[in-house]
């Protein structure tokens, strides 16, 4: 299953975001073979205020077993977390095949 996960950092969190950073992007890499594609998200002046990831996992329980340990959710960064099932039908223009 595909999850489009969108993460909204709260206000003010850009250099809380940047401190926690490393241990987001350590955290990810255990996970790889689950990240479909993931970003930060920009404002009007090109900061980051927030997160999209498209994940597969066997099940939305995994994902969010996942999510306890995602290190801008423990370590207060994200504000809103919303998590949609989606179907990943092409990726770089090529028919994505899991």
């Amino acid at each position: 299953m595909q999850f489009m996960i969108k993460a909204a950092d709260g206000k003010g969190k850009l250099s809380r975001r940047m401190e926690v950073r490393p241990a987001h992007l350590e955290n990810m890499s255990k996970i790889k073979g689950k990240v479909i594609c993931a970003g930060g998200l920009l404002d009007q002046e090109g900061k980051m205020k927030g997160s999209l990831m498209v994940m597969e996992f066997e099940s939305k329980a995994l994902l969010e077993e996942y999510l306890k340990s995602e290190p801008y959710i423990t370590e207060g960064v994200w504000e809103k977390v919303e998590v949609e099932q989606m179907n990943v039908v092409l990726l770089n223009g090529e028919k994505y095949l899991p």
